[in-house]
């Protein structure tokens, strides 16, 4: 035998099998499967022993025998909307989830998709071919024909966001119509009478949310509301601050919500070119999720949204809805967070 084929053999008697982590860790064959599946009913001390010495002794799961064994595969799949407009939106959900998937069995795979119609082929493409145990899916429309079709085919899956559906599914969501009322109300507490809404993509369940209730604040707290639409490119966004920086005080609202970073980076490109900076005749509230903006502008009100922690909440919910947990037990609304300054 030459020396090459020698160490190949070796390598193959050698390889780490979970008997192996069992015999190292003094633990059940059964214990250390279920530790390695991310098993929510073991002590997370057990499953961090197994995981820890799975990484010692370079265990490698076989990912095909897996599959023949059990019809799972260790994946869970993210189909996320890829015209999206946060900033560092994607980087901070996917860290979240990887968070979340450190010390499991499972790995993650992404789709980005720029067309609703192919993210919808996606989903199908998915649950055909069953090449992930479950769906995290960003960007729920109301009626969302994706939600639909993993609700019809009983396959386990959460939404970022909720649907106007009535058959109860998995949702991981901002609490939208609380991110409008505090920030109606701030506006109110600082003198505004006529305060505008620029938000983005209508197609989705977070934007009815956001502008029924910015509606309702304004009319209980006797403000003019206004709701911006078809305002969704940078240039677009600057020119209407500009706009507003060269009307009559009268003319334009004195107060400002913004749904996102990216369009509220814009707007004040477009105020400070007219020489109005935010603060100077026109109040602005955003939602915040990074530490971009505010390094960049510290002195503005924005309501925070954690989306690296909802990276992490939605795949604890998705691991516990392919153990079987009834959907109901896994819709969870975050409130956000105000920092005013």
């Amino acid at each position: 035998m030459t020396e090459d084929n020698h160490g190949a053999s070796s390598q193959r008697r050698q390889r780490v099998t979970l008997r192996t982590i069992a015999e190292a860790t003094g633990l059940s064959l059964s214990t250390v499967s279920l530790a390695l599946r991310g098993g929510s009913t073991l002590k997370q001390d057990t499953r961090d022993k197994v995981t820890e010495t799975a990484r010692q002794l370079g265990y490698v799961p076989d990912r095909a025998g897996v599959r023949l064994r059990t019809g799972k595969t260790n994946v869970i799949a993210l189909v996320m909307d890829g015209t999206e407009d946060s900033v560092d939106f994607a980087r901070q959900m996917i860290q979240g989830i990887g968070q979340a998937l450190k010390g499991t069995a499972y790995h993650l795979t992404v789709t980005p998709e720029f067309d609703r119609q192919q993210s919808t082929d996606t989903i199908r493409h998915i649950l055909h071919n069953r090449n992930a145990d479950g769906v995290i899916i960003t960007h729920t429309g109301r009626q969302d024909r994706r939600v639909q079709l993993m609700i019809e085919a009983g396959f386990p899956f959460v939404s970022h966001g909720r649907t106007a559906f009535q058959a109860r599914h998995p949702y991981y969501d901002l609490h939208a119509e609380n991110f409008a009322a505090l920030a109606v109300a701030r506006l109110a507490e600082k003198g505004c009478r006529r305060v505008a809404l620029i938000i983005g993509d209508n197609t989705t369940m977070n934007y009815h949310n956001i502008v029924g209730s910015f509606r309702d604040s304004t009319v209980r707290l006797g403000l003019v509301g206004e709701v911006l639409e078809g305002v969704h490119t940078p240039a677009d966004l600057r020119q209407l601050g500009l706009g507003f920086a060269q009307a009559a005080p009268d003319a334009r609202p004195d107060g400002i919500i913004c749904d996102s970073e990216m369009r509220t980076i814009a707007l004040i490109g477009g105020l400070q070119d007219g020489g109005l900076p935010p603060g100077r005749g026109i109040e602005l509230i955003y939602k915040q999720t990074s530490g971009i903006l505010p390094a960049l502008s510290p002195h503005l009100d924005a309501i925070g949204e954690d989306v690296l922690g909802a990276g992490e909440a939605l795949t604890r919910l998705l691991l516990r809805r392919i153990e079987g947990a009834p959907a109901t037990e896994l819709q969870v609304l975050a409130e956000p967070v105000p920092n005013w300054v």
